[in-house]
């Protein structure tokens, strides 16, 4: 079972890593988050994957999401999930969203990503994923 209180919030750090200053929906979806119970972090832009893993590590989160628009996507998750992997975060989501094409969102899953959404996505879907997985994974 994981050590995470059931009776705290669900904490998310959302995060832009890399050069990709587009941070508006990043934005909606923390607010969206909030919105729907959860603290949230935002680290703001230009993150790197060791610095969001530190962060999500510090801030003790059940969730991280990433946002991502410029196209290293299979760059910038691959290595996010292998620094989880180092330190030990298996029971932290990784998910997040952006211009993925379908083909590259079912190769991240296969890696250990969870579900990915596309532009244009209900902020409600999306809370309600993390949320459903959070539950799940702490009662495990």
């Amino acid at each position: 079972m994981s050590d995470k209180s059931l009776t705290r919030p669900i904490r998310v750090l959302v995060a832009k890593v890399g050069l990709d200053g587009h941070d508006r929906g990043a934005k909606v979806i923390a607010t969206a988050l909030r919105d729907a119970g959860m603290e949230v972090i935002y680290t703001g832009l230009r993150q790197t994957p060791e610095m969001v893993v530190q962060a999500a590590l510090q801030e003790d989160v059940d969730a991280i999401g990433i946002s991502i628009l410029s196209g290293a996507h299979m760059t910038v998750f691959p290595k996010i999930i292998s620094l989880m992997k180092e330190h030990g975060m298996n029971d932290v989501l990784l998910t997040g969203g952006g211009i993925i094409p379908e083909d590259d969102m079912n190769q991240l899953q296969a890696m250990g990503v969870g579900k990915l959404f596309a532009p244009g996505t209900n902020t409600h879907e999306i809370a309600g994923y993390i949320r459903e997985w959070t539950e799940k994974e702490k009662t495990k």
